[in-house]
């Protein structure tokens, strides 16, 4: 045992555990800003680029990006889209079934109506771009594999 203090590059605590680069030492990668590329995600565009579609279809997602070639595939959205969007579709929608309740004491299969048209239409508009926003949020803290691949 040395009486040397222990130096931050000696410190095992300190190494990455995915074998990246330390992100002070020279060729560590660039920095990903998170929350322009939340934004990017939030309007279905790569995260990379922001012009790229981020979607193939409904909720599919791309390989890689069409326009800037980024790899997509890494994301692990998984079930976090559908988790945000009940917990958003909830927290508005009851607040307007009681305030629809007590305002206009409508009729409850005409209050149902409107309130589940509602909801489906919100969860509809919700789910992809929120799905864009995860993904977007992994590209940017490099988590699941996006972290081996550079951007140029």
């Amino acid at each position: 045992m040395t009486d040397q203090p222990m130096t931050s590059s000696d410190d095992p605590a300190e190494a990455p555990l995915d074998g990246a680069p330390r992100l002070n030492t020279p060729d560590a990668p660039a920095e990903r800003p998170t929350w322009p590329s939340v934004w990017k995600g939030l309007r279905k565009r790569c995260p990379n680029c922001g012009n790229g579609p981020l979607l193939r279809g409904y909720l599919k997602v791309r390989d890689h990006c069409p326009v800037c070639r980024e790899p997509l595939h890494h994301h692990r959205a998984d079930d976090g889209p559908a988790y945000l969007t009940i917990l958003l579709v909830g927290h508005a929608m009851a607040p307007a079934l009681h305030i629809g309740f007590v305002v206009w004491r409508p009729e409850p299969l005409i209050l149902l109506t409107v309130l589940g048209t509602g909801a489906t239409a919100l969860t509809l508009f919700l789910l992809p771009r929120l799905k864009g926003a995860i993904i977007a949020f992994q590209w940017a803290r490099r988590m699941h594999g996006f972290s081996q691949t550079e951007t140029t």
